[in-house]
């Protein structure tokens, strides 16, 4: 086995929903895309922008290192649920923490999905189909808690869809049975969702106002095709006290003196500027036409997503 990193493949995100027999349809999860390096018995755990949050999750490095003997490494993605449903703003109870015995480990159980494999035992599968890739997944280990296999619909896409968003998930993502495993965004991979959300890059935040305490609302924005940072608007709701006080911390610590937004609609009065670094969460129910969003939502910082991977997600149709 390598450990070269191996980049992930990334959905794409469409508006077509379709049922296909050349396609499977999995459950689209919300949580933290991580992949397993499996090499002599040692595990980590790295998130898609190469941070290693073994540390994070000691129960999952446990897992993986005594349910295989083989060397690999897997695709997958770490979820905490809220009932039945996965919750991102849970699993950021779990972002940073590196104490194994912490309280606050043991208190927010997190499952592992696996959903692909990219090298087995020395051997690069990424060429071979998916269809060839799952069996070779779900033989690699028994898949006992919290390591679970992500189980996947053959061609019925539509109605797979609708129950889906039926009972609260993110969505589904479409696979193309006979495509081989390639790094970067591609259209084999398609993202059916059933609530708008993506991430953002914060530029900024404004005074509190009333009896709010650490920020009022956070400045957002993407980054076009020419590395322009763009305003998406501000997002006033979705924090607790607890994110108010940890998060306006952060904000602190990266201020400057003049906006990072190259272009859109910015405040100018009662406004602290940011260094771009820090990437989130946003739920929000539609792009108004002037780029901005409606009803925007905050869900949680992300630790596995380059800010200048950040760009508008566009649905686009299938190739």
């Amino acid at each position: 086995m390598t450990d070269a990193w191996l980049a992930p493949e990334l959905a794409t995100l469409t508006k077509a929903r379709f049922s296909d027999a050349a396609w499977i349809y999995e459950r689209k999860f919300d949580g933290e895309r991580c992949l397993t390096y499996r090499t002599g018995g040692r595990v980590a755990l790295m998130t898609r922008n190469q941070i290693d949050v073994s540390a994070t999750y000691p129960e999952l490095r446990d897992a993986l290192t005594s349910q295989s003997s083989a060397d690999f490494v897997a695709d997958g993605e770490i979820v905490a649920f809220d009932g039945d449903t996965t919750s991102f703003a849970k699993l950021q109870q779990r972002l940073g923490v590196r104490d194994p015995a912490a309280a606050l480990v043991r208190r927010v159980p997190v499952v592992y999905y696996l959903f692909d494999l990219l090298v087995i035992d020395g051997r690069d599968i990424r060429p071979l189909p998916l269809c060839e890739r799952k069996p070779l997944l779900r033989g690699l280990m028994p898949f006992a808690e919290p390591i679970r296999f992500t189980e996947h619909r053959d061609g019925n896409g539509e109605p797979f869809w609708v129950q889906a968003c039926e009972q609260g998930w993110e969505g589904l993502i479409a696979k193309r049975s006979a495509s081989p495993y390639l790094a970067g965004r591609t259209k084999d991979w398609l993202k059916f969702k059933c609530l708008s959300s993506q991430e953002f890059v914060i530029g900024g935040y404004t005074e509190p106002q009333g009896t709010r305490s650490g920020f009022g609302a956070l400045l957002i924005g993407y980054y076009d095709g020419e590395g322009r940072l763009i305003s998406a608007g501000k997002v006033g709701t979705g924090f607790s006290e607890a994110t108010l006080a940890s998060l306006s911390g952060l904000l602190r610590q990266r201020e400057i003196g003049t906006s990072p937004f190259d272009a859109g609609p910015q405040p100018r009065s009662s406004v602290h500027w940011v260094k771009p670094e820090l990437v989130a969460q946003i739920g929000f129910s539609e792009w108004t036409t002037a780029g901005q969003l409606r009803h925007p939502r905050y869900e949680g910082l992300r630790q596995d997503k380059d800010p200048a991977s950040v760009v508008r997600e566009i649905p686009e149709a299938p190739a």
